[in-house]
C-alpha cells in the first residue's frame, strides 16, 4: 500500500494509474560493473556510482580530505547498472493485455539502455526524461538475457571523443572557462559544475540518479465502443488503467498576457492546462474538467481531441479556462503579503462516466519584468538617470529584489536531503530574503519531492514560503556549440522543463544562461552570431511557446533588449551616460572593498561576492589528521580553487592566490588572528574571513538598495551565493551542514524591510547616513547615531526624526572631514558608532542596528572585553545571556558539532549574532535548533563557544 500511495502523490505524471501497474526500479536487485569486470558490487536507484562504491566500502566519503583528488579514476570509469527483471516480470507478463512503459526521470548522463538483451535507446541529457514503449520486448524476459541494463559511458571521455572528431567546433579559453575538466562540458547535457568550479569539486558523477519505473497501461475498451471503461484507479485501486499522463503544464496568466505584452491587471485570468498522454486505448470524446475547491470553482467540461490508443508517443491535449479577476486571492512573496495557494484538481473525462483526476497546488499572481525606457516625465521628475527599467512587477507592483544565488546542494544529487534544502529555503526567509537566482551552471530544481522524479522539495517549498525563484536553463560561462545533435535533445528537455515549473507562482523569469553576453560581446563575430541563434533565436522561441506568465531574458547579466517584439538584444548598443539591463560585481583586492566608487551604479545587482573559509566545525567533518588544521595546510589549500586550475593539476596551483585575497582581507580591516593555540587561531582565521566576508557584502547591499531612491532606481541586488556544495572555501553564506556563515547574519540586518546605514567616502573624509525602506508606503520612524569608545564609555549621541518615502531612502546625516564627524578630542582609532533605527510598518514595529569605524578594526584600540554568558534552558529552548565590560566587536556564539540551528533576539525575534556587544548593554539570544538535520539534539551549553575580535589576538 505504501507504494500506491506514494506514486499517487507524483501528481503531474502518474496519477492515473493502480498498483499493479506501477513497478518502482528501485525494487529490483542491482548491481554495479566497471567497465573491465574487476569491480561487481550491490547498488540502488536512484543512485550514482560515487555513492554505490561508498555503501559497498569500496571508497570513503568522497568529500572527506583530498577524496576529490584520489577517487578521480571513477569519473574515468565505464559504469552499468543491471537488474534481473524476472521478480517483476513473472506475474506481470502473464496477466499483460496492454502496453508496458520504461519511465527513467533522469540518468547522468551518457548510456545504453537495454532490455532483455533488446537496445532500447542512447540517451546523452541528464536534463530530459525518458520514456519507452516495451511491450514488444517482455516476450524476450525468460528465453535468454532477463535483465534491465544501463551502460554508462564516462562523460568525460565521452567529451573528449566528441572534441577529438574533425567537425567539432574548437574554442579558444577568451570565450571558454575551463575548471578542472577542460574543453568538454559544452558538449554535454550535465550539470556544469560536475566538472569543476571555483567553489566545489569535480567528480563527474554517473548514474541512474531519479527513480525509474515500470508502467503497465491495460487496454480499454471505450463506452463508444460498446465496451465499459475502467473505474478510476485513484478510487477503486483498479490495476485496469489505460492512462499515462506523461507530462502536464499549467500556466496561469492574464488574458492578453504574453512575452512581450504587460499583463492587464483586472483582466481576467487564464488557467492553461495541458497534458501529454500515452494511451493503451481510443477514446474519441473526452474532456478535461477543471475545479479549485476552496473557491467553490468547477469549470465546464472542456471538450480535447480524440486521445489515439499509442503508447510510442504522447498525444498532447490542452484546455483554456477563464476565471474573473477578483475572484481569487493573489498570491506574493512573503514580505508583500500572503503567499497564497489553491488546490486544482485536473479531470480527465474518458467518456460519459469514467474518469481520473489528479490534484496539485498552483497561484494566481502577475509577474513582469519590466525592460522597457523610463520616460522623459521619469527623468525630469522623479530625476531617473535615462535609459532603459530592468526590474520586476508581482501584481502590479515594483519592489525590491532582494536575495542570494543557489547552487547545487549536493555534488551528487542521488543524496540530496528535502530536509536540508527545505532549511536553506527558510534560512532565506529568515533572513528578509525574497528572492532566489538558480544558477545556469547547476540543475533544474525540482518542484517537489515526487513530480518527474524530484527526489526532494524546492519549487513547492519556494511557493508556500513566498520566495521568487529567478530560474535559468542550463548554460554557463561559455560559449556553445552549434550543432543539430546538441539543438535536437536540448529542445526537449527546455521544453519538459518549462512546462513542468509553470505552475509555480514563485517563478519569475526564466533567463537563457550565466554570464554568456558579456563573453561574447567582445568576440569573433562568428562567436556572437552563435551566441545570438542559441540564445536570442532558438532558446527564446522555444521557452515563449511554452509559457506566457513570465519572462524571458537572454542570460543573466545582460545589457537587455532594443525590443521585445521583435527579440532584439541591446548587445553594445548604448547610448553614453544612459543605464540598462542589469550588473554583476566581483573586486578581490580588499583594498576597494568599502570604495563606493567601485560599486557598480546600475538597475538590479544579480551576483557580487566574496569568498570565506568554513568553519571549524566544518573542516571536523573532513580534515583526517591534526596537522590539516591550519589555514594555510595542503588539504585546506587544495579544497579553494578559487581562480580554478584550469586544467588536471592537483592541489589547484591558483590556490594561494584565493588565499592571499582572503588573508590580505583580513590584515587590512581586523586585528590579525595569532594565539598560543593552532587550534584556536585556525578557527578564528576561519571566522574572521567570514567577517569581512559579510562587511564587504552588506556595505554593497547598502549602496544598492539606497540606488532606489536614486537615479539608477536599483531595484534588486542577489548574493552570490546562499549554499554551498562542500566544506571548503566558497562565496556561501550558509555552509554544507546547513550552519550559518556570519553573512547570513548580516543579511538578516542589511535585507530588513527598513534599515540605517554609514556611507564613508575616504577620499575626502565625508560621511553621510541614509535611512532605506523597501516597503510600498512612506515610512517614519526615529534613528539614534551613538559614538562610543573602545572601553565602552559613550561619547555623543543624536536623534533624527525621518520619513521615507515608498522604496526610496532618506538622509539623516552628512558630514566632512573627520574633526566635525568624530567627537571632539577623539581620533578616529579610539571610537566607533552605533547606528540604530525604529520604524512603523503595517502597525508593527521594526528595528535595524549597524556599526561604522572610522578607521579599520585592525588599528582600533580594543580592550579586553571580559565577557560573561550565562545560559537558561536546554535543547530547542536555549537561550544566552551575554555581557562584557568593554566593547566587544563583532561577538560570535557558535553552537558546537553536530547541531543546526540559528540565533534569535529573545525579544524581537530577528536572527542576531555578529553584533557589538556593549558594557551595560546585555544581548540574550535564543538558539533555535533544527532537529531533523542536528545529530546532536541535547547540546550541553558548555558546548556553545563565545568569540570576539579580541579573541583573534588573545586566548
Amino acid at each position: 500500500m505504501r507504494l500506491f500511495y506514494g506514486l499517487v502523490l507524483i501528481a503531474l505524471y502518474l496519477p492515473a494509474l493502480a498498483l499493479a501497474a506501477i513497478f518502482d526500479l528501485s525494487q529490483l536487485h542491482w548491481t554495479l560493473k566497471n567497465q573491465n569486470g574487476t569491480i561487481v558490487i550491490p547498488a540502488s536507484v536512484p543512485s550514482q556510482a560515487h555513492l554505490d562504491l561508498l555503501a559497498a566500502g569500496l571508497i570513503t566519503e568522497p568529500l572527506l580530505g583530498i577524496n576529490d583528488f584520489t577517487e578521480r579514476w571513477i569519473a574515468d570509469d565505464n559504469w552499468t547498472y543491471t537488474a534481473d527483471l524476472s521478480p517483476w516480470s513473472s506475474e506481470t507478463v502473464q496477466n499483460a493485455s496492454g502496453k508496458t512503459l520504461l519511465v527513467f526521470y533522469g540518468i547522468d548522463t551518457i548510456a545504453n539502455i537495454t532490455f532483455a538483451g533488446h537496445p532500447v535507446a542512447w540517451v546523452n541529457n541528464q536534463f530530459r526524461q525518458y520514456v519507452y514503449d516495451v511491450s514488444d520486448l517482455l516476450k524476450s524476459i525468460g528465453e535468454g538475457d532477463s535483465n534491465l541494463t544501463v551502460a554508462l559511458e564516462s562523460a568525460y571521455h565521452y567529451g573528449l571523443n566528441v572534441t577529438s572528431r574533425p567537425d567539432a567546433e574548437q574554442f579558444p579559453s577568451s570565450i571558454s572557462d575551463n575548471f578542472e575538466y577542460p574543453g568538454v562540458r559544452q558538449y554535454i547535457r550535465k550539470i556544469a559544475s560536475d566538472f569543476g568550479w571555483d567553489w566545489g569539486p569535480a567528480f563527474v558523477p554517473s548514474g541512474i540518479f531519479k527513480p525509474a519505473y515500470l508502467v503497465t497501461l491495460s487496454e480499454a475498451i471505450t463506452e463508444e465502443l460498446g465496451g465499459t471503461p475502467p473505474v478510476s484507479p485513484l478510487i477503486s485501486n483498479s490495476s485496469d488503467s489505460p492512462m499515462f499522463i506523461e507530462e502536464s503544464s499549467i500556466d496561469i496568466y492574464k488574458v492578453g498576457q504574453n512575452f512581450s505584452v504587460a499583463p492587464d491587471q483586472t483582466a481576467n485570468w487564464v488557467v492553461n492546462v495541458s497534458l501529454a498522454l500515452r494511451s493503451a486505448s481510443n477514446f474519441l470524446n473526452p474532456s478535461l474538467i477543471l475545479s479549485i475547491p476552496e473557491l467553490n470553482l468547477v469549470s465546464d467540461a472542456l471538450p480535447v481531441s480524440p486521445i489515439k490508443s499509442t503508447a510510442i508517443s504522447a498525444t498532447w491535449v490542452g484546455v483554456t479556462w477563464q476565471i474573473p479577476d477578483k475572484v481569487p486571492e493573489r498570491w506574493y512573496p512573503h514580505n508583500l503579503g500572503k503567499p497564497k495557494l489553491y488546490n486544482l484538481t485536473v479531470t480527465l473525462q474518458m467518456s460519459h462516466e469514467k474518469s481520473v483526476s489528479f490534484t496539485t497546488t498552483t497561484g494566481f499572481r502577475t509577474i513582469q519584468l519590466v525592460q522597457s525606457p523610463y520616460s522623459q516625465e521619469d527623468v525630469d521628475v522623479r530625476g531617473i538617470t535615462p535609459g532603459d527599467q530592468w526590474h520586476f512587477e508581482i501584481n502590479g507592483k515594483a519592489f525590491y529584489a532582494k536575495g542570494t544565488n543557489i547552487i547545487p546542494f549536493d555534488p551528487f544529487y542521488a543524496r540530496t536531503k528535502p530536509e536540508a534544502v527545505k532549511w536553506v529555503l527558510e534560512s532565506a526567509v529568515k533572513s528578509g530574503q525574497n528572492m532566489l537566482r538558480i544558477w545556469g551552471g547547476g540543475i533544474y530544481q525540482p518542484s517537489d519531492s515526487s513530480i518527474a522524479g524530484g527526489l526532494y522539495d524546492f519549487y513547492s517549498v519556494c511557493d508556500e514560503l513566498g520566495i521568487l525563484a529567478w530560474s535559468e536553463l542550463i548554460f554557463s560561462d561559455t560559449v556553445y556549440p552549434i550543432n543539430d545533435f546538441l539543438l535536437e535533445s536540448i529542445e526537449p528537455e527546455v521544453r519538459q522543463n518549462v512546462r513542468r515549473i509553470n505552475r509555480h507562482p514563485s517563478n519569475v523569469q526564466w533567463a537563457g544562461g550565466n554570464e554568456i553576453e558579456g563573453i561574447v560581446e567582445g568576440a569573433p563575430t562568428h562567436y556572437l552570431d552563435e551566441f545570438l541563434f542559441l540564445f536570442r533565436d532558438f532558446l527564446q522561441k522555444i521557452v515563449v511557446s511554452e509559457t506566457r506568465s513570465v519572462a524571458y531574458t537572454d542570460c543573466s547579466t545582460t545589457h537587455g533588449v532594443l525590443s521585445l517584439e521583435p527579440y532584439t538584444l541591446r548587445l553594445n548598443n548604448a547610448t553614453p551616460g544612459e543605464i540598462y539591463g542589469n550588473s554583476e560585481r566581483y573586486n578581490y583586492d580588499a583594498t576597494q572593498a568599502f570604495s563606493l566608487s567601485t560599486y557598480p551604479v546600475s538597475r538590479f545587482v544579480n551576483e557580487f561576492g566574496f569568498h570565506s573559509m568554513p568553519s571549524f566545525y566544518s573542516w571536523e567533518d573532513v580534515l583526517t589528521s591534526v596537522d590539516d588544521f591550519n589555514f594555510n595546510s595542503s588539504v585546506v589549500m587544495s579544497r579553494d580553487h578559487h581562480p580554478p586550475a584550469g586544467d588536471l593539476t592537483w592541489p589547484n596551483p591558483n590556490a594561494p592566490q584565493g588565499q592571499q585575497q582572503m588573508t590580505s582581507a583580513v590584515n587590512l580591516w581586523l586585528p590579525t588572528p595569532s594565539t598560543s593555540d593552532a587550534n584556536q587561531t585556525f578557527a578564528q582565521w576561519c571566522w574572521s574571513t567570514q567577517i569581512f566576508q559579510s562587511m564587504n557584502m552588506v556595505s554593497e547591499i547598502a549602496f544598492y538598495r539606497s540606488g532606489a531612491g536614486k537615479g539608477e532606481n536599483n531595484l534588486g541586488s542577489l548574493v552570490w551565493q546562499l549554499n554551498d556544495i562542500w566544506q571548503g572555501v566558497s562565496w556561501s553564506s550558509i555552509e554544507y551542514s546547513g550552519r550559518w556563515k556570519v553573512l547570513q547574519y548580516g543579511l538578516a540586518k542589511v535585507y530588513s524591510p527598513v534599515i540605517i546605514s554609514p556611507f564613508w567616502t575616504a577620499e575626502n573624509q565625508t560621511l553621510e547616513v541614509l535611512v532605506t525602506s523597501d516597503a510600498l508606503d512612506i515610512v517614519h520612524g526615529m534613528a539614534q547615531l551613538t559614538w562610543y569608545d573602545w572601553n565602552g564609555t559613550e561619547v555623543d549621541s543624536s536623534r533624527y526624526n525621518f520619513a521615507v518615502p515608498a522604496l526610496n531612502n532618506s538622509k539623516i546625516f552628512h558630514a566632512s572631514g573627520l574633526q566635525s564627524i568624530l567627537p571632539r578630542g577623539k581620533n578616529e582609532t579610539e571610537v566607533w558608532l552605533l547606528l540604530n533605527v525604529t520604524a512603523n510598518i503595517d502597525n508593527k514595529t521594526t528595528s535595524n542596528e549597524q556599526y561604522f569605524t572610522p578607521s579599520s578594526l585592525a588599528q582600533a584600540s580594543l580592550v579586553d572585553p571580559r565577557i560573561k554568558v550565562s545560559s537558561n534552558g536546554t535543547g530547542n529552548f536555549m537561550t544566552f545571556t551575554l555581557s562584557a565590560t568593554a566593547v566587544a566587536p563583532w561577538t560570535w556564539i557558535d553552537h558546537p558539532l553536530g547541531t543546526i540551528g540559528y540565533f534569535v533576539d529573545n525579544l524581537t525575534g530577528i536572527p542576531s549574532n555578529g553584533f557589538y556587544l556593549v558594557p551595560g548593554i546585555e544581548r540574550t539570544i535564543k538558539f533555535v535548533m533544527n532537529e531533523a538535520l542536528s545529530k546532536v539534539t541535547r547540546p550541553d551549553p558548555v558546548d556553545f563557544v563565545v568569540r570576539s575580535l579580541w579573541n583573534n589576538t588573545h586566548i
